[in-house]
C-alpha cells in the first residue's frame, strides 16, 4: 500500500511510519522542514514539504496514494484561533485535496477531547453526543465535522484515542517521569480521577486496521468513528505508581486543592503570552484536568475490526523507560 502521513515527525506519526515501512509499504510524509526529519528519511519515507496550515502547500501534496492518515495538529496554542486554524481548517484543506484525488481513504486521528469527558464508571461510547469542554477539544470536534462535510465524496474514518503513551512521547511521559523522579507527584483536586490509556503501538495497529477495514463516516452519527483504550480504568494514583515503579523509584501522590492548580495554570498562561511560547498547563487545559473522568470503551473497535490492546501497562511503562534512558532523557 501507498500511505500519505501528516504529523509524521511526531510521537505517533514516527511510530506509524516505522511500522508501515517494516511491513514493506511505501510512505510519503508531509513535513514542514525536511532538514529536521532525518529519522523518517532513515526509515525510507519519502519526504514531502508542506504544512496543513497553508492550503496552497497542499495542492500537490497528496499524489496517488491509497490512504491519507492525518495526525498533524496542535495540542497547545496561545489562542483559540490558532487551534482552529491548524486543527479544523487544516483538516478541511487536506480532506479537500484528498477528495479531489478521487481514490484515497482518509483516516483522521482525533482525540477523546473531541467527545468530552465521561462519567465515572461509565466510559464514553461512539454513540454519545460529543460535549468537548476545552478549546482544544472543540477544535478537534470541528476537524471531525470538516471531514464529515466531504462524506459524499471521500471515504473517511475517525479515531478518538485517550491518553497515548510509549517511546517517542514528547508530552505526557516526560512530564510524568520528571515528577516521578522527585518521589512526589501532585494530583489536582481531592477526589478520584479516572483515565483511559492506549500504548502507541496499539494505536498504530488500530490506525492500520481502520485504514484497511474501517467503516465510512457519514454527515452525522457514529458510523466510522472508533475509540481505543486498553480497557483498564486508571486512577491518577495508579498512573503515578506505574511511572515510579518503572523508574525504580519510591514515592507518594499528594492531592492538592484544585484552586492551586488553577493559580498555576493562570500563571503559566500569562507567562506563555509574554514569551509567545504556549504551555501544556494552561487555563484551557484546566477545563479538562478538573473533570473526574476521561474514559472510553473500545468495544466497537473489537466488534467491527477485531482490534484489541495488546500492550499491558506495566510492560508499556517499562519499555518506555528503557527507550528514554537509552537516549539520556530520564
Amino acid at each position: 500500500m501507498r500511505w500519505f502521513v501528516t504529523g509524521a515527525t511526531g510521537f505517533i506519526g514516527a511510530t506509524l511510519v516505522e511500522r508501515l515501512r517494516a511491513r514493506g509499504d511505501e510512505v510519503l510524509a508531509l513535513v514542514r522542514d525536511p532538514g529536521r526529519a532525518s529519522e523518517l528519511r532513515a526509515m525510507g519515507a519519502l519526504l514531502v514539504r508542506g504544512d496543513v496550515a497553508r492550503p496552497d502547500s497542499l495542492t500537490d501534496a497528496v499524489p496517488e496514494v491509497d490512504v491519507v492518515v492525518h495526525l498533524a495538529g496542535l495540542v497547545k496554542a496561545l489562542t483559540r484561533e490558532e487551534l482552529f486554524e491548524v486543527n479544523a481548517a487544516g483538516t478541511r484543506s487536506l480532506a479537500g485535496v484528498a477528495a479531489r484525488s478521487g481514490r484515497a481513504k482518509f483516516v483522521l486521528v482525533s482525540s477523546l477531547a473531541a467527545a468530552g469527558p465521561s462519567t465515572p464508571g461509565r466510559p464514553r461510547l461512539e454513540t454519545d453526543r460529543p460535549a468537548p469542554v476545552s478549546m482544544y477539544g472543540q477544535s478537534k470536534l470541528a476537524a471531525e465535522e470538516a471531514l464529515r462535510s466531504f462524506a459524499s465524496v471521500l471515504e473517511g474514518s475517525i479515531i478518538r484515542p485517550p491518553i497515548v503513551y510509549g517511546p517517542r512521547d514528547k508530552e505526557f511521559l516526560p512530564s510524568l517521569f520528571r515528577l516521578a523522579r522527585t518521589g512526589v507527584i501532585a494530583k489536582s483536586g481531592l477526589g478520584e480521577k479516572h483515565y483511559s490509556l492506549v500504548h502507541v503501538d496499539d494505536l498504530v495497529a488500530l490506525i492500520i486496521d481502520v485504514a484497511e477495514r474501517g467503516a465510512r463516516v457519514d454527515e452525522a452519527g457514529s458510523s466510522g468513528v472508533y475509540f481505543c483504550a486498553d480497557e483498564v480504568d486508571y486512577t491518577w494514583e495508579a498512573l503515578a505508581r506505574g511511572a515510579m515503579t518503572a523508574l525504580g523509584r519510591r514515592g507518594t501522590v499528594i492531592p492538592v486543592p484544585e484552586v492551586v492548580t488553577w493559580i498555576a495554570a493562570g500563571a503559566s498562561s500569562a507567562a506563555a503570552r509574554i514569551t509567545g511560547r504556549p504551555a501544556i498547563l494552561s487555563l484551557d487545559k484546566m477545563m479538562e484536568i478538573r473533570e473526574p473522568a476521561w474514559t472510553c470503551s473500545a468495544e466497537k473497535a473489537r466488534r467491527e475490526l477485531g482490534w484489541r490492546a495488546r500492550v499491558p501497562f506495566v510492560e508499556g511503562m517499562r519499555d518506555s523507560v528503557r527507550w528514554f534512558r537509552e537516549r539520556g532523557l530520564v
